[in-house]
């Protein structure tokens, strides 16, 4: 019945297709249950999500692939969504029906990608999502004008109640039974046009796959037409060219499409649309025109980011004092009741002291998210993208940059793998590069850490105000200006091209769902917690192991027996390195605790508490981390944690690359490690310079 790419059979396959933020994927997984998979598609870094779903006595293989405005692919994500349209890819099976997921309330934009499907004449089904607004939005579908017009089901759903999913199964059923052939043709010249090139050129799976050749026809020199050629020889460059001459007359023929599409989609939306409310500005037009404003819009954001920092340290406060107190009562507990020797030590000063000191910011990092995510839910991120779309193009990232940006606040991973939406590669290798520099939730330890401990709780504007949350802001402006800075420059030197469009949609403004919400934050939180569980107690135990090992008492140089402490492993490292970060004011401790942090940055704290707590040095066994380092010294008496070498430590990580998995996905997307190292190389030597500058500048004005 169907067909891989390599011509074996396999069981019936729907592809689901859609513009970004229809609910495509939502849908998706309401079809699906929990009976999904995601894996790489062959020879690419784009995911695939697939799952099965039981229609009638079929058990269907459903593929939903990354959101698109078109079938004229230039991302990463558009190519791959064509490829499987067409059984293009290796190892995927050609689709038996395409399940097209449009946004009710935003047809004229939507039907442009399902004409442009429809036009293949594929089996389809038109899924009419967020059917449950058009109320809100004041307006009135007749859906069976729709359906005639477009000569396939057209089903109404609402993937946020689950409504019409059991028609919506009964239409998919249909479709793979019959198998129809829907007729629909919006311009015959270029129909006709098409039917000559699959002529000379037969599609590879059948004469109803001409997708290729008609995109190859309309989108001169794009993906499709580098297929064409790369398939059949450059004499099809030439084809083409004479087809286009015949139909546009000179006119482009991807703005003679654009003009006939959108011509035809109005014409459908006038009979099928009426407006139900006198047309007037509601409230979200009423938000939207202080949100898009150029200045205060601006200074919305600015104030929504600074509230949201004032809040991690405001809320958090007691809950951090909290678990401070248990974390370091556990630590003495276990030391008394387990004795002075090697298992104390481990479980008290390893174990506790090295997790503790980083569970210790959970919940900073979840009102953190917390903010976040209901921002996204309410529709206000989206804004923000529009607001920021103006500022980065100045500095030279591309509009599309900014989701994968923003994405790299929470972690710089998905933030990488996002920029597959970008078309440009010069855009999308300078977004790989900057994205780094955004402040991901590993930094928030540090920060946390260093804040609290040396800068004073001073508040302004009647107490609404406070310093620690100003500085927390400032720092996360400053990785915002290196990564946008670092981007410019790339550009600059790359290439030279003109700008990327910017296509976004703006979702209405939502009322956030508590249980959604909720499992997004606790997915976060577990995410954190599994990081210190793993990752952040095995570089603990290696910490604790290092800074206890050799036990013995070693003779100093200057005769006297030196302790055990400075002659350990890791004292023996740290104080052969210290010299290359001595002008940054670090001691051995810092230094230790700073190059163990490379692979995962948030390590530094576990780093410091293990280290710290084994110190024989420390007076008070149930001394808090924040209380140890703010009595740390130097051999000659003056104190480590000098402002100077505090700022200098906290802008070293503002820059500093120290994440080995963001590394790892900087390869795997650019092909190479050369980006990767480069970015490394760079963004310590940023760290660097400005920690030394910091310190040495800061330490000779404190003087004066």
């Amino acid at each position: 019945m169907n067909a891989k790419a390599g011509g074996a059979s396999v069981r019936p396959a729907v592809v689901t297709m859609g513009n970004p933020n229809t609910g495509k994927s939502t849908l998706f997984n309401l079809l699906t249950g929990m009976s999904q998979k995601v894996s790489n598609y062959p020879g690419v870094t784009v995911e695939q999500v697939s799952g099965h779903v039981t229609l009638g006595d079929a058990n269907v293989q459903l593929i939903d692939v990354p959101g698109t405005y078109s079938l004229a692919a230039h991302s990463p994500d558009e190519k791959i969504a064509v490829d499987v349209l067409c059984g293009n890819v290796e190892g995927m099976p050609l689709p038996d029906a395409v399940l097209i997921v449009v946004d009710a309330t935003n047809l004229r934009r939507n039907l442009f990608l399902a004409t442009q499907i429809l036009e293949a004449g594929l089996p389809t089904v038109i899924a009419l999502n967020m059917t449950d607004r058009l109320q809100a939005v004041g307006l009135e579908l007749d859906i069976g004008k729709i359906q005639m017009a477009l000569g396939v089901p057209v089903v109404p759903v609402s993937a946020t109640d689950s409504s019409g999913i059991d028609e919506l199964r009964r239409a998919l059923e249909q479709c793979l039974r019959e198998q129809p052939r829907p007729k629909f043709v919006i311009n015959a010249d270029i129909d006709a046009a098409v039917s000559e090139l699959a002529q000379r050129y037969p599609p590879q799976h059948g004469p109803e796959h001409t997708i290729e050749l008609r995109r190859a026809l309309l989108d001169a020199g794009g993906y499709a037409e580098q297929c064409l050629v790369a398939r059949h020889g450059t004499e099809t460059i030439d084809v083409l060219a004479q087809l286009r001459e015949q139909i546009g007359a000179g006119r482009g023929l991807s703005a003679l499409e654009a003009r006939d599409r959108y011509s035809w989609i109005q014409q459908l939306l006038n009979n099928a649309i009426t407006k139900s409310e006198l047309e007037r500005p509601n409230l979200s037009d009423r938000i939207d025109a202080v949100a898009n404003h150029p200045i205060a819009g601006s200074l919305l954001f600015v104030f929504v980011m600074a509230l949201v920092f004032q809040a991690v340290f405001s809320f958090s406060a007691p809950l951090v004092d909290a678990i401070d107190v248990v974390t370091g009562s556990l630590a003495s507990q276990a030391s008394s009741m387990l004795g002075p020797g090697l298992v104390g030590s481990f479980v008290s000063e390893g174990v506790i002291a090295g997790v503790g000191s980083v569970i210790v910011f959970l919940p900073q990092i979840v009102i953190l998210f917390a903010f976040i995510i209901v921002l996204e839910d309410s529709g206000y991120m989206a804004r923000a993208a529009f607001m920021m779309d103006r500022a980065m193009r100045g500095l030279g990232l591309s509009g599309q940059s900014f989701i994968p940006m923003l994405s790299s606040f929470a972690c710089a991973v998905p933030g990488i793998m996002g920029t597959r939406i970008i078309a440009h590669p010069t855009d999308r290798l300078a977004t790989i590069v900057a994205a780094p520099f955004m402040t991901c939730s590993a930094r928030l330890p540090v920060y946390s850490l260093l804040i609290a401990a040396f800068l004073p709780e001073t508040r302004y504007l009647g107490g609404l105000v406070n310093l620690q949350g100003l500085v927390l802001l400032g720092l996360y402006l400053l990785g915002i200006s290196g990564g946008a800075l670092t981007a410019f420059a790339m550009n600059r030197l790359l290439s030279k091209r003109g700008t990327t469009p910017f296509l976004l949609e703006m979702p209405p403004y939502r009322r956030p769902r508590v249980r959604p919400v909720m499992m997004k934050i606790l997915n976060r939180a577990w995410i954190f917690l599994k990081r210190a569980g793993t990752i952040i107690f095995s570089v603990a135990l290696i910490i604790w192991l290092l800074v206890s090992f050799p036990r013995l008492e070693i003779p100093g140089q200057n005769g006297t027996d030196a302790p055990a402490f400075e002659t350990s492993y890791l004292g023996r490292v740290s104080h052969a390195i210290t010299p290359v970060f001595a002008p940054l004011g670090w001691d051995w401790k810092v230094t230790a605790s700073v190059v163990a942090s490379f692979p995962a940055r948030e390590v530094v704290i576990a780093a410091l508490g293990t280290i710290y707590a084994v110190d024989p040095d420390s007076a008070d066994d149930s001394a808090t981390l924040t209380e140890r380092i703010q009595q740390a010294v130097h051999a000659d008496g003056s104190p480590v944690y000098t402002l100077p070498m505090v700022v200098g430590l906290l802008i070293f990580y503002a820059f500093c690359l120290q994440c080995v998995s963001t590394m790892a996905v900087m390869r795997r997307e650019t092909g190479t490690w050369r980006w990767p190292l480069c970015a490394w190389v760079y963004m310590t030597s940023l760290g660097y310079l400005g920690a030394l500058l910091s310190f040495q500048i800061g330490t000779r004005l404190a003087a004066v």
